[in-house]
This record gives structure tokens, C-alpha cells and sequence, in this order.
């Protein structure tokens, strides 16, 4: 039997007189590769910062390997286990991209690791380099390692925030839209990198407007509506969804199907500098 490693049970979120998110459940199961899609303001951003700690829901719970994360504040819930990138990442612009990596090591920090400079810490700082650099080049940064993080393009920044993620040692690691403003040709090396962490045990969870890239990455997608969850199918499954449909075209039918069948095309073929 699969056992989950989140659970959302019952999440409700209003900013004002605006319900933003209305009894959203579903559980996440240790290996899955999951897909979170919705037109814009269907409450996918609010979702993520509230299972990751940044904003408290008004109702409901998140449970990561059964322990309820829901009051914890964020860096707590990276010392349980779940790491989560942003859709537009800034770098400092005195820091290189190594430098910024070896930064996100939550083992590192700390009073004693400032003050402290025993063979101990030493040895944790090497430690600390080695997986960076084993992590910068999995995600194809080797070359621009000893740059400032804040002069490589869109697309590596969201490289390096992945690194980032990755250097706290997640067993889930959730993902804002990281193929948006990315070249094809380097949504690809995201794709494959992304299987080989699954590979390793990573469960991943993946905020996505790219329906191909859903595809390609993902084995099962959730997509919300006006703060509820409409389906939870296979990626293939999409664009066949009359709920799925009429969420993003607002239309029915097979001229609706045919249509998002088309934007999913497009997608795949938009190059944004």
C-alpha cells in the first residue's frame, strides 16, 4: 500500500469577502510526481503558501508524513522535510552562484558554525562545497559556478533556486511554475533533471500553467477552480476533462477540448528571452 507524505485535509483561506481557497483536500503519496494546475486565481499560489508555511490557513490541516506542519512556521517545516522554489527568485548580486548555494545548507547555520572554526565545522564546510557542486552540476550550473548569482539568466536563477531547495535535504520539494520564462531547449534538461530526483526518492509537487511540461514531468495532476479542486486524473486525461475544460476555456464540448488540445501545443513551441 502507498503511503502518503502530505495530506491536505479540509483547507479553507479567505482574504476579506474573497474566498480564496473552500474545503481543498487531496494527499500527495511518497514517489508521485504531481502536477497543481488552475486558470489564474484559482488559488494555486495561496495553496502552496500555506502548505509551505508563508501565510496560516483559516481552516483545515497539512500533514507531512502525519505530522501536522499546518501552525509551524517555515523554517521548521524545511527541517521536517518540505522545500519549495518561487516564480521569480532573486540572487544577491555580491554572492556567486556556488557561494549562494552553499548558503542554503540549513546544517550550516547557526551561532556555533559563525563562531567556531574546530576541524568539526571545517569538515562540514567541504562537506557543504561537495554537495553543491554535485548539485550544480546535476542541474547543468557547473559553468556558471563561479559567477555572481544575480547576472545568469531567468532560467539558470530558477536552476539555482531548485539547488537551493535542494541543499535543505527535502523529501518533498514543491516547485512554482519553473519552466515559466525558461527556453524549451532548457525546459527539457529541467525535465530530465526533475526524473532523475525522482529516481533518488524525491517526491515532487509541481505549480505549472505548461501543459506539456505536465505531461513530460508529471504522473497524476490536481487542478483547482475557483478555490476547489475539480480533477485529480492522469496528464493525459486533461484536456479530455469537461471540468478541466470549462475551467480554462470557460467552454464545453469538443471545439473546447480541440482548443486547449492547441493552447497545450503552443505552449510547448513559446520561447520567452
Amino acid at each position: 500500500m502507498t503511503q502518503a507524505i502530505l495530506e491536505v485535509n479540509n483547507l479553507a483561506r479567505s482574504f476579506g469577502a474573497f474566498q480564496v481557497l473552500q474545503d481543498v483536500q487531496f494527499q500527495v503519496d511518497k514517489g508521485d510526481i504531481v502536477g497543481l494546475l488552475g486558470p489564474n486565481g484559482s488559488g494555486k499560489s495561496t495553496l502552496l503558501n500555506i502548505i509551505s508555511g508563508f501565510i496560516a490557513p483559516d481552516r483545515g490541516t497539512v500533514l507531512l508524513d502525519g505530522k501536522c506542519i499546518s501552525s509551524m512556521p517555515t523554517f521548521r517545516i524545511v527541517k521536517e522535510g518540505l522545500a519549495r522554489t518561487f516564480q521569480l527568485p532573486v540572487m544577491p548580486q555580491k554572492m556567486s552562484v556556488l557561494e549562494v548555494a552553499m548558503a542554503a545548507d540549513t546544517s550550516m547555520h547557526g551561532v556555533m558554525s559563525t563562531l567556531v572554526r574546530g576541524a568539526s565545522i571545517r569538515k562540514a564546510e567541504r562537506d557543504t562545497r561537495e554537495r553543491a557542486m554535485h548539485l550544480l552540476d546535476e542541474l547543468l550550473l557547473t559553468r556558471v559556478s563561479h559567477l555572481p548569482a544575480s547576472a545568469i539568466s531567468g532560467g539558470q536563477k530558477k536552476l539555482l533556486g531548485i539547488v537551493c531547495a535542494l541543499m535543505a535535504r527535502p523529501r518533498l520539494l514543491m516547485l512554482d511554475e519553473p519552466t515559466a520564462g525558461v527556453h524549451p531547449n532548457l525546459r527539457q534538461d529541467i525535465v530530465r533533471a526533475l526524473h532523475r530526483l525522482n529516481e533518488q526518492g524525491m517526491t515532487l509537487v509541481i505549480v505549472e500553467h505548461d501543459m506539456h511540461f505536465i505531461r513530460e514531468a508529471c504522473n497524476r495532476c490536481i487542478v483547482l477552480d475557483q478555490g476547489h479542486i475539480v480533477a485529480s486524473c492522469k496528464p493525459l486525461e486533461l484536456t479530455s476533462n469537461e471540468r478541466v475544460v470549462q475551467a480554462y476555456l470557460g467552454t464545453g464540448g469538443a471545439s473546447a477540448s480541440a482548443n486547449a488540445n492547441a493552447n497545450a501545443n503552443a505552449n510547448a513551441e513559446t520561447v520567452t528571452p
